[in-house]
């Protein structure tokens, strides 16, 4: 790999391959993947298109185990303690298809929970005696409240007779775009002898999680391909020792399920070993890890390099475009919200519940999900750009996701676009 290439406008022009036109806010949803990444997918694929047997049989699990080896130290995890899936949606369902749940068993979860993993636990729930109980939560709020009513749900749901068997939070929200205090929440977990699902979707190479091994959630799985620079799609799932017996089966169940819990001939355990090969698919992006790894450290000149940029790009630009559009930044007193790549900014446009007439400006709740497609849609057609937008304690909100190949003048840009989306939005109304 070259040297190391500044950030912003020359990474993008030298490392990514987007279209000229287009300008990328959205990394946190898909990420994207350097040319160079690209390049040794492109190998690993010509391999085992020459020869697919032997590469399926022979090369890949050598592959895979470099890739696992590459990432635990992200994680402070044993390379024993880590497999991959195919994405963070997949680890949830792993595990909440692998528990036995038992009549009064509830699981808790937050009410900003990713709608897929919600449905995950709707669909575990038709089938098994589990009942769900949603921690309600409005932004902004600070850590130790979050904290404080998992405490108090765990409480309420043990008063009713029932027996809160796992809790589910994330490390970062889909949305809107802010941290959780997933540390504090895995340490209350622990003492209140709750088993910890952490949904890291937005995690590994976003935010630092070195010290997650020590902490050592129950549960932990966290996508490579969005902040990591991993080809789609690739996750990272965290067991620790303790727990790979509950984990009986991959998803779907892989041909080496089996009960026996003897290592295998290469000292490989069962755990390792029923992720290693679960079906036929494309595995190209599981062999890359290491080649992202690399890219970072040469490239980018590693973690605490990337992350601080983001953080003060995510910073400086979400403040920039709310002074474009006379609103502000998603924020709490304590600066938690701010430990993150994104920026949650407020639209100029006014929500307002109930059934009576809006004035002309006014939107009306229930015409949220028209708000969001006009804008996208608007945003892309006109400008070449997608904007992540959603409603969130009676407001409307653009998550932004600050990235290497993005530059603060990228947020000016985009502010301006925003005001003008509003503006007409505003002027000439859904209709």
């Amino acid at each position: 790999m070259n040297s190391k290439v500044p950030f912003g406008r020359q990474m993008r022009e030298t490392h990514f391959g987007f279209a000229p036109s287009f300008t990328p806010f959205n990394h946190g949803s898909y990420g994207a993947t350097p040319l160079l990444v690209l390049r040794r997918q492109k190998e690993i694929q010509k391999l085992e298109l020459e020869r697919p047997d032997p590469f399926i049989i022979y090369d890949l699990p050598n592959l895979i185990d470099e890739s696992r080896k590459a990432v635990a130290p992200l994680l402070g995890a044993s390379v024993d303690e880590v497999v991959l899936v195919p994405n963070a949606s997949t680890g949830v369902n792993i595990v909440l298809r692998n528990l036995k749940f038992e009549e009064k068993d509830v699981i808790v979860h937050f009410s900003t929970i990713y709608d897929a993993c919600e449905r995950a636990i709707d669909s575990v729930s038709a089938l098994t005696p589990l009942t769900a109980r949603s921690i309600p939560l409005q932004y902004p709020i600070e850590d130790d409240e979050i904290v404080q009513r998992l405490r108090d749900m765990v409480q309420k749901v043990g008063d009713e007779g029932l027996n809160v068997k796992i809790a589910m939070f994330d490390t970062v929200l889909t949305f809107p775009g802010v941290p959780m205090p997933w540390e504090a929440l895995t340490e209350t977990c622990k003492e209140l002898g709750v088993l910890s699902l952490v949904d890291g979707a937005h995690g590994i190479g976003h935010v630092d999680l070195k010290q997650l091994g020590s902490i050592s959630p129950d549960f932990f799985v966290s996508n490579c391909h969005k902040w990591l620079y991993v080809p789609r799609g690739c996750a990272v799932f965290y067991v620790p020792i303790r727990n790979q017996h509950l984990i009986r089966s991959s998803l779907p169940t892989s041909y080496r399920y089996r009960e026996d819990e003897s290592p295998d001939s290469n000292g490989k355990s069962r755990f390792v070993m029923l992720f290693e090969f679960v079906a036929t698919m494309d595995h190209s992006s599981y062999c890359c890890v290491p080649a992202a790894i690399e890219f970072r450290e040469i490239i980018c000149g590693g973690e605490d390099e990337i992350i601080r940029y983001c953080l003060d790009l995510a910073a400086k630009g979400g403040q920039r475009v709310a002074e474009i559009l006379g609103t502000k930044v998603m924020a709490n007193k304590s600066g938690s919200l701010a430990r993150c790549c994104f920026s949650t900014v407020m639209l100029p446009l006014v929500l307002k519940d109930g059934k009576d007439p809006v004035s002309k400006g006014e939107f009306h709740t229930k015409d949220v999900s028209k708000i969001k497609s006009w804008l996208n849609t608007t945003a892309f057609k006109e400008f070449d750009t997608y904007l992540q937008t959603d409603s969130h304690a009676g407001a409307m909100w653009v998550r932004l996701s600050a990235q290497i190949y993005l530059e603060l003048g990228d947020y000016d840009w985009v502010g301006s676009k925003l005001k003008e989306l509003c503006e007409r939005l505003v002027d000439q109304g859904l209709d």
